[in-house]
């Protein structure tokens, strides 16, 4: 049975797993890295809105927001920025949108993207004044470098050349016509001024490489299947069996029978942090909830709560962003789904909002050919990245007893 759990998990998730990692790898390939910094780079509001914006439509489930959120971190962009995006890609998106209309009734539909955008702002804030401190702290430790010249007191000056030159006499003293530029000397007027010394500005450039649409393709798929499976299988199978355990052990009336109030909304998150879940699987699950008897808030709780803190996510919040991010990230994300969840049922009880569930027959949300063959593919490529892991442990272990 536990098995069996195991494999329609992975098989359920395979398909949004490598729409995830090719998404990413042709984020990389084709969005100039220094672009992503400035979008996304910096601590303040600005930047973590608008990856709370960009994640929000994007069809990922959990799993396929981790290499999404890497690649964004490793391009430039910050804590915050990273964690809103980690947030608000899996609570919500374009499909769970429309299934939470047909499911859960128009009221939720409006709610539950809204609830998430806020919860992934809350959460990059708390991420990012986290990261503040840290910087501060950092600059406060480490004293500034004085340079070898006075560079300050002295403005760089342009010079024409002329007939008869002359040499520099001091350290910052402009020059006409050297061999070798001076510290801090500006270069001769020229079509294209060279800043070459220690305290003038440096006219960074970085070129477009001239590749064909066909070559990045293939550099964005090389780089999917390659980096980005190796620094994400371990959490996303340690994720997926802990799901398993959780639907093979857990009592199917555990969720069920807390009813209302905070208590139920306390045992969302209590359950949905170990399950791995998307925002478009976890919709029909809400529906059965909500027929059951569990209140609107406390489905929102679980449909918030259950994609953005399964262990896989947490597990690479924890290496990518650091362990003090992680409490900043779990706050959030559960403060404002447990907030989100109380004015939804304000909203219900005082205005009478209708949040009724319509489920009809049990079907799949792809075709079983795409399933499986994406589980296939899936496969070999964890089972390449274990494969190399374990030579390259076992050659370490030879190397350390042969030495």
């Amino acid at each position: 049975m536990l098995l069996n759990n195991f494999t329609s998990l992975f098989l359920e998730s395979a398909p949004w797993l490598l729409l995830g990692l090719v998404l990413s790898g042709l984020l990389k390939t084709f969005i100039p890295m220094h672009h992503i910094h400035n979008w996304l780079g910096g601590h303040g509001f600005k930047s973590t809105v608008k990856a709370a914006l960009l994640g929000a439509p994007l069809p990922l489930c959990s799993c396929g927001v981790i290499p999404a959120a890497i690649t964004l971190r490793r391009a430039g962009a910050s804590k915050a920025a990273t964690t809103s995006f980690l947030v608000s890609t899996p609570e919500t998106g374009v499909d769970s949108i429309t299934i939470s209309y047909v499911l859960l009734g128009p009221f939720m539909a409006i709610v539950r993207p809204i609830a998430a955008i806020i919860s992934a702002i809350t959460a990059g804030l708390l991420v990012g004044r986290d990261e503040q401190k840290e910087e501060e702290a950092d600059q406060g430790v480490v004293k500034p470098v004085k340079s070898s010249c006075n560079c300050e007191k002295t403005k760089p000056t342009y010079t024409f050349v002329s007939k008869a030159p002359t040499k520099a006499t001091s350290c910052c003293a402009s020059s006409k016509e050297t061999e070798t530029p001076s510290c801090c000397s500006s270069n001769e007027i020229t079509e294209e001024p060279v800043a070459s010394s220690c305290c003038s500005s440096t006219k960074i450039t970085d070129p477009p490489k001239k590749e064909s649409f066909f070559l990045r393709i293939i550099k964005a798929v090389t780089f999917a299947a390659t980096d980005l499976v190796r620094d994400t299988t371990i959490w996303l199978l340690i994720g997926l069996s802990f799901a398993a355990i959780v639907q093979t052990y857990v009592p199917s009336d555990f969720m069920t029978q807390w009813g209302d109030g905070v208590l139920a909304m306390m045992a969302m998150v209590i359950i949905s942090v170990p399950m791995y879940i998307c925002a478009t699987a976890s919709t029909p699950i809400a529906a059965g909830l909500l027929l059951t008897g569990v209140s609107p808030g406390a489905v929102l709780v679980f449909m918030l709560a259950g994609p953005a803190t399964n262990i896989a996510t947490l597990g690479v919040v924890a290496q990518e962003l650091g362990k003090r991010a992680l409490w900043g990230y779990i706050g959030g994300v559960v403060g404002v789904a447990i907030i989100s969840g109380f004015v939804v049922n304000f909203l219900v009880n005082t205005f009478g909002f209708v949040v009724m569930p319509q489920i009809g027959g049990e079907h799949a949300l792809l075709p079983n050919a795409i399933t499986y063959t994406a589980g296939i593919i899936l496969a070999i490529l964890m089972a390449r990245v274990l494969f190399k892991k374990l030579t390259a442990k076992f050659s370490k272990k030879e190397s350390s007893c042969c030495a």
